[in-house]
């Protein structure tokens, strides 16, 4: 299983850039385009401040794959 993720779909959507995003959850930009390319799994935390960040639920941006 792997975590597949609509992160920068929603980012866009909200007009945050990477880095606003980032200072807003209190990572490095380099983290944000790490998880927008599925590169890096962010912490439980991490997803649940990216969420309230973004006013979305946490299963909007988030989920696993089956494959």
């Amino acid at each position: 299983m792997n975590l597949q993720n609509r992160l920068k779909e929603i980012r866009l959507e909200k007009d945050f850039t990477q880095e606003a995003l980032a200072k807003m959850v209190g990572v490095t930009r380099q983290t944000i385009i790490a998880i927008e390319k599925e590169k890096f799994v962010p912490s439980v935390k991490l997803a649940l401040e990216l969420a309230n960040a973004l006013n979305k639920p946490l299963e909007s941006i988030f989920w696993l794959n089956n494959q």
